[in-house]
C-alpha cells in the first residue's frame, strides 16, 4: 500500500530511541482509550471510526447534492468559521489549481469562503463577485447564531433572493447544522433547504470527514470517495491492535511529548509546497484547540518554505531553542517543468539546466532540514507520495489520530 511515511531519524540526536520506545505502553493505552471511550472527552469520539463507518447511501447523497449545486451554480460560497470551513478549504486549496478561479472556461464551480471574518471590505468583494454570477450557498453552523457566519449568510441570502427569487433560492442553499435545534435548523425547516447534520459526537475541528467538509469538497469537483479511502487506510493502520513500533500517529504523538518535556514548546509545521498553506491552518486549529488548556500544550505554528526562509529562516536557525519542526514533504509533484538553458547566464544558473524545478526544491528542503538539525532544531519528516485526495485523506486522519493520542499523553481532555 502506498502510504504516508514518518522519518524520525534526526530526532535521535535530541531524544534517544529507547526513550521513545519507553513510551510505547502509555501511548498504546492512550490510543486504546480513543477506541473504548474510557477517558475524558468520550462523548466527542465520533471521528475515530468515522471514515470506515460512512455508508454508501450517505456518500451518494452528498455526491447527488454536490451535482445539483454544480449544475445550478458557477460559484458556491461556503459560509463557516473555524472547524466549519478550514478542513474543506485545506483540501480544496491543496488539490485544485491555484489560479482556477481566473480561468474563463471551468468545469467546476468557483468555491469562495465567507463568514470566517468580519471584514466589511472582504464581504463587499464577495458580494460584488457573485453579483453577476449564478451562485449558491453552503451554510455551516451548529447554532446559526455565531456572529461571523450569521452576518455573511444574512447578506448572501438576501442577495440570492433578490437575484433568483425565494423559490429558486431554496434549491441553491444547503444548511449543515444541528439535527434538531438552533436558528439555522429552524430556518432550514421553514424554507425547505436541503440539510445535513453536524454529528453531536464530532467536534468542529475533527469534522472535515463529515458533510461539513465532504460536501464543499465534492462541489469543488474532488473525489470524496478517494479522500475517505485514504483516511480509512490510516484508521486501520493505527487501531489499537497495531503495535507501537508500526503505529505512525502513536510514534508522532509520543515524540512530540518527549520533545515538549525537554523544553521544545513550539512545533512548526513546515511545507515546501504553497498549496499546503491552508492545510497548516487546519492543523494549527486542530492542535491549538485540542492541546492548549490547563496551562499546557505545544504552541502550533507554521511556515511556507522556501518563501518563509527569507523571513522566518533566521529565527528558526539561530533563535531561542524552544522549537521543533514537522516537515510535510510531497515526494512527486503532479506537473513537470524543467529549467532551460540561457546563453548569457547572468543569473549563473546554467548548472541547473535540464533539472526539474522540484529537484531544486528538494535540494532546498534537504539542505534546510540538515541546517536546522545542526542548529539544534529537532526535525520530523512526514512524506506523502503526491498531492491527491487519497494521500490528503491519509494525512488528515494521521494528524487527527495523533492529536487525540497526544492530548491524552499530555493529561488533558483534547475534545472539550
Amino acid at each position: 500500500m502506498d502510504t504516508i511515511k514518518l522519518n524520525i531519524q534526526s530526532v535521535y540526536k535530541f531524544v534517544k530511541e529507547e526513550e521513545i520506545l519507553n513510551q510505547a505502553d502509555n501511548t498504546s493505552a492512550c490510543n486504546e482509550a480513543l477506541h473504548n471511550g474510557s477517558r475524558e472527552g468520550n462523548d466527542f469520539l465520533g471521528w475515530v471510526n468515522l471514515p470506515s463507518s460512512i455508508t454508501e447511501d450517505e456518500i451518494r447523497d452528498i455526491e447527488d447534492t454536490a451535482t445539483t449545486l454544480r449544475s445550478l451554480c458557477d460559484v458556491v460560497v461556503v459560509v463557516g468559521i473555524g472547524g466549519s470551513y478550514l478542513g474543506a478549504r485545506a483540501v480544496i486549496e491543496a488539490l485544485k489549481p491555484s489560479l482556477d478561479w481566473l480561468q474563463p472556461k471551468r468545469k467546476d464551480p468557483v468555491i469562495l469562503f465567507a463568514g470566517n471574518n468580519l471584514s466589511e471590505d472582504y464581504l463587499h468583494e464577495i458580494m460584488n463577485y457573485v453579483n453577476d454570477r449564478s451562485f449558491g450557498i453552503i451554510n455551516i453552523s451548529k447554532s446559526g447564531t455565531t456572529t461571523e457566519p450569521a452576518v455573511a449568510f444574512r447578506l448572501l441570502k438576501e442577495k440570492l433572493e433578490q437575484k433568483v427569487g425565494k423559490a429558486e433560492t431554496q434549491k441553491r442553499i444547503v444548511a449543515i447544522t444541528d439535527a434538531k435545534k438552533g436558528a439555522l435548523r429552524t430556518l432550514a425547516n421553514q424554507e425547505g433547504y436541503k440539510t445535513y447534520i453536524i454529528p453531536d459526537n464530532v467536534g468542529g475541528r475533527y469534522s472535515v470527514l463529515t458533510p461539513v467538509g465532504l460536501l464543499p469538497i465534492a462541489v469543488a469537483g474532488l473525489s470524496i470517495r478517494e479522500l475517505l479511502e485514504g483516511a480509512v487506510e490510516i484508521e486501520k493502520a493505527s487501531n489499537p491492535t497495531v503495535s507501537f513500533e508500526y503505529n505512525l500517529p502513536g510514534i508522532y504523538a509520543a515524540i512530540r511529548n518527549e520533545l515538549y518535556k525537554r523544553g521544545k514548546k513550539i512545533e512548526i509545521l513546515v511545507n515546501f509546497n504553497p498549496k499546503l498553506h491552508y492545510f497548516a491552518e487546519w492543523w494549527k486549529q486542530l492542535y491549538g484547540e485540542s492541546e492548549g488548556k490547563e496551562l499546557k500544550g505545544i504552541f502550533p505554528a507554521s511556515v511556507d518554505f522556501t518563501s518563509d526562509l527569507h523571513s522566518m529562516g533566521q529565527w528558526i536557525q539561530e533563535g531561542e531553542r524552544t522549537i521543533f519542526e514537522t516537515v510535510i514533504s510531497v515526494k512527486e509533484p503532479n506537473e513537470n517543468i524543467e529549467i532551460p538553458h540561457d546563453e548569457v547566464n547572468l543569473d549563473g544558473l546554467n548548472f541547473l539546466e535540464g533539472k526539474r524545478v522540484d529537484e531544486v526544491n528538494k535540494m532546498a528542503e534537504l539542505g534546510t532540514r540538515l541546517a536546522h538539525i545542526d542548529g539544534g532544531v529537532p526535525n520530523l519528516l512526514v512524506e506523502i507520495p503526491k498531492l491527491s485526495e487519497k494521500y490528503i485523506g491519509q494525512l488528515i486522519y494521521f494528524f487527527e489520530k495523533a492529536c487525540g493520542i497526544s492530548g491524552y499523553i499530555l493529561g488533558i481532555n483534547p475534545f472539550n
